[in-house]
């Protein structure tokens, strides 16, 4: 398959605005990526379109609009598996920006101990069409020993209707796995789906966390903006009955999507899924923690 790689596509709000809530201190967005600035960090090849840049500098001045003050950067399949930008991007954060690596399945270990001692604290692993693949669950799976051995956990991002059948090969895992945008559901059709049932049922076990990102994705009609009600209902859902294995990111800079979100919204909608004091902190600080173990 062919893209247009030529005319570079703004994924975000370059005057982005203030929320209203005020977040507890701590907060971590656990789901971000960064473009470039591809004159430092050029973009791979094979990626499958072209971004505006967002580099660091952009992804720091909008946390601290949002009153976000840790982070978790996803490598984006822009940047394929040089990891550098966001290597660099933690190196400039003061410890409060870790990183999600991309790596091909027969990494080297000691390419996964660089990655651990920069501050990588997982790999991710794409299951989606529009993201081509030629791992299989299983090859993935196998890898997760070498990741225990560095203190690293899995990361998947599949189609909603995969967890089916790559459910109880995950369930094998060595090491904590994380689902990313709550698998990917189509959140109109409500929490008793068969994809969204089996997600919850799958949460069941503790090895497993979710992100409670992309209410925007998994209700993506642009005129659902800025509420997403569908989306928050089933992120909702996620963080009454499974407080503590719950994380949640803005997706900034929103790639590959149907139309640009609102950040401060994306905050706004915190309120009405993780509705106490109680279950903010566990899902915005205590989890995060535990899960990614920022330095104090």
């Amino acid at each position: 398959m062919s893209f247009d790689l030529s005319t570079p596509i703004l994924t975000y709000n370059p005057q982005p605005t203030r929320p209203a809530l005020k977040l507890p201190p701590n907060a971590c967005d656990s789901h971000v990526h960064i473009f470039g600035p591809a004159a430092q960090f050029p973009y791979a090849v094979t990626r499958n379109f072209t971004p505006v840049d967002a580099g660091k500098e952009t992804l720091f001045a909008l946390h601290k609009l949002l009153g976000i003050s840790r982070c978790v950067i996803v490598q984006s399949i822009v940047h394929g598996s040089d990891n550098s930008a966001v290597e660099d991007a933690i190196k400039h954060g003061e410890g409060r920006y870790l990183g999600v690596a991309l790596v091909p399945v027969d990494v080297s270990d000691a390419e996964l101990q660089r990655l651990s001692s920069k501050g990588f604290k997982g790999v991710r692993f794409h299951f989606m069409n529009h993201l081509a693949t030629t791992n299989t669950i299983d090859d993935i799976v196998a890898l997760t020993p070498r990741l225990k051995k560095v203190g690293m956990h899995l990361q998947v991002h599949f189609e909603s209707s995969m967890i089916h059948h790559i459910a109880a090969p995950l369930a094998k895992s060595a090491v904590p796995v994380v689902i990313d945008h709550m698998g990917r559901v189509d959140s109109t059709l409500g929490a008793e789906h068969a994809d969204f049932a089996a997600l919850f049922e799958l949460l069941k076990t503790p090895l497993f966390h979710v992100k409670v990102s992309g209410i925007d994705r998994i209700d993506s009609n642009p005129a659902s903006a800025p509420q997403y009600n569908a989306g928050v209902a089933l992120a909702r859902v996620l963080v009454e009955n499974y407080p503590d294995q719950c994380v949640w990111g803005t997706d900034f800079p929103h790639p590959n999507h149907t139309h640009v979100p609102n950040d401060a919204a994306l905050v706004e909608a915190l309120s009405r899924m993780a509705y106490t004091q109680v279950l903010l902190e566990k899902l915005l600080v205590t989890n995060p923690q535990k899960l990614y173990g920022f330095a104090d």
